[in-house]
């Protein structure tokens, strides 16, 4: 078994004094985002009560572009089609019904020989064919197995299938937004993996063994994209990582039909990500990259939602850090993932 040891690093004060730290250079392609405090007319929020009003506004006119697909009252159901404990976890595949009908699959993954209740963490897979095999740990580079580490760091984890793997074909995801709009037809891609991570923490909150006030979320890549969305949609995440995602909606394919689609392009003066991310705050969110589509060009995001964060009492709880490894999830990210819900999760 390869369980991840927290060791003591004499450089970790200094990684969390970096990640509210403006990078030597921000690139001349960074977004300018505007400062996030200002109602609807542009004067200024020096309120939380303003802050909440404006809130309201920002998530309204998100969902409106998005479309909702309305969530069952109750947690879904499960069974488990498989088992095994080869890695010193648990690990279930499981089959529930996200939407009523519509079965789909995920790897459930909790510690062995615990007791009492357990913090838990949503796992988006990345782009991959594997899918879930990758965050459960049977599958691709060790550096992505965050399912399994997890799980042996002491949290149960959930790692549902996104829906372009589920309805669609590898070499084929337009298979799966046209079954997507014949059965919603007037909700994006990002709505769908958005109600999906949804009901994926309603999954984790209804098990015995799970803490429903110490739910989390992380994903890489494709991964990233949903955990920031569920993040801000959903208050019952507590604490999230979102690893190169692409923060910017140039930074990243956010265009793709499987997302946000075309359109959001001539919505950009009206819906930005600066305002989604703001949406987050005071919950603590940790925006990981490698300067491929995060990275110090992410950092206007960080300073213009800094402020709401401070306005909501958690000042610290939002970072950004540059592992300059390119697309990748390297070992320090996986490290600094556990100290952010070390800090942010179980404390």
């Amino acid at each position: 078994m390869q369980t991840l040891i927290q060791k003591k690093n004499p450089n970790d004060e200094a990684w969390w004094a970096s990640l509210q730290s403006p990078p030597s250079s921000v690139p001349e392609k960074a977004d300018k985002c505007n400062p996030v405090l200002k109602d609807s007319s542009g004067q200024p929020i020096e309120t939380r009560q303003g802050w909440e009003i404006r809130r309201n506004q920002i998530r309204r006119e998100w969902l409106q572009y998005l479309g909702e697909i309305p969530r069952p009252p109750t947690p879904p159901k499960y069974k488990v089609l498989d088992s095994d404990t080869r890695d010193g976890v648990l690990r279930e595949l499981v089959q529930y019904e996200a939407e009523p009908g519509l079965p789909v699959e995920g790897y459930l993954l909790k510690p062995l020989n615990t007791t009492g209740k357990r913090p838990a963490v949503i796992v988006l897979h990345s782009t991959v064919d594997h899918t879930i095999r990758q965050p459960a740990g049977l599958e691709g580079p060790e550096d992505k197995w965050i399912g399994l580490r997890l799980a042996q760091s002491g949290y149960v984890a959930f790692c549902p299938r996104c829906y372009l793997w589920q309805y669609g074909e590898p070499k084929n995801l337009m298979k799966a937004v046209t079954w997507l709009h014949r059965r919603h037809p007037m909700v994006r891609g990002m709505s769908k993996m958005l109600f999906d991570a949804q009901r994926g923490v309603d999954l984790l909150v209804s098990l015995p063994e799970v803490n429903p006030r110490q739910i989390g979320s992380v994903g890489h890549s494709l991964g990233a994209k949903e955990v920031l969305y569920l993040s801000a949609f959903d208050q019952r995440v507590r604490a999230t990582v979102s690893s190169e995602g692409g923060i910017g909606l140039g930074y990243s394919n956010w265009d793709a039909p499987w997302y946000l689609d075309h359109e959001i392009k001539g919505r950009q003066m009206q819906l930005n990500h600066a305002e989604l991310l703001a949406l987050i705050a005071p919950r603590a969110f940790l925006l990981m990259g490698g300067d491929s589509a995060d990275g110090d060009i992410s950092w206007p995001y960080i300073e213009a939602t800094m402020p709401v964060w401070k306005l909501t009492g958690e000042p610290q709880a939002i970072g950004n850090w540059n592992h300059k490894s390119g697309h990748a999830y390297p070992p320090e990210a996986m490290r600094h993932m556990m100290q952010w819900f070390e800090r942010y999760l179980k404390g």
